[in-house]
């Protein structure tokens, strides 16, 4: 289970205090207003920003000093995370050995392995460049499942992307999660997307984040803040 328990994010005048919690295997959706601070709590839950007060833990480990790259937790950006003077496979190498030693047979095979399934298996020698969007996201969905963390963090990674492939990519990040039992929070500003991707919502406004509820009810029955940022 992640726990965040009475986390405090101050950056010059902006704050933002969150208590929840979610279990493994959840899809956690992350909605509210530009500058609520939807991307600040990923960045602390990964380790990029430094909370003033509170704790994070994952199954009981207290990870709120820990440095990103210590923590059960892979982290895909907006600009999908590839090194543009690599190839495909070379950079699904960096992810799996963190460029220690040289590549080896068995990890040639987990590299791929895991762009089988996301119909990479061509592309392998590609640098990103030469790839569209849509390709470029499933060698960035590819490397997270090399890494196969029990977290997954998506600030917005599927943005760019048309409607269509955007939610043919949220359908495989849920077939990476089925089978890694992985605990899932995607950032988005698109209300659809929480409901077609999460079986929870959290709403962030006024420098709090509210308790995660499921996502048919909390859509079914939307508060008065919900409400007005809906527009309805």
């Amino acid at each position: 289970m992640l726990k965040v328990e009475n986390l405090r994010l101050e950056q010059s005048d902006f704050s933002l205090d969150a208590t929840f919690s979610a279990n493994a295997g959840e899809r956690l959706a992350i909605l509210g207003p530009s500058g609520a601070g939807k991307s600040s709590l990923l960045a602390a839950l990964g380790g990029f920003l430094a909370p003033t007060s509170g704790r994070i833990l994952w199954e009981g480990q207290d990870l709120t000093d820990l440095p990103p790259a210590k923590r059960p937790i892979s982290f895909l950006f907006q600009d999908q995370n590839l090194f543009a003077h690599l190839s495909v496979e070379d950079n699904l190498w960096l992810a799996l050995s963190a460029g220690k030693g040289r590549k080896t047979p068995e990890q040639q095979e987990k590299i791929l392995a895991a762009l089988e399934p996301m119909g990479l298996s061509a592309y392998g020698a590609r640098r990103p460049g030469s790839l569209s969007g849509g390709q470029a996201a499933r060698a960035a969905l590819a490397m997270v499942l090399l890494r196969a963390r029990p977290i997954l963090l998506l600030d917005e990674p599927f943005s760019a992307l048309g409607p269509g492939l955007k939610q043919e990519m949220l359908a495989l990040v849920q077939e990476v999660a089925a089978q890694t039992q992985a605990l899932v929070l995607l950032v988005t500003h698109q209300p659809q997307d929480a409901i077609d991707f999460a079986t929870l919502t959290l709403f962030l406004d006024q420098g709090h984040a509210s308790c995660p509820q499921e996502t048919g009810a909390f859509f079914a029955e939307p508060s008065a803040i919900l409400k007005s940022y809906l527009g309805k």
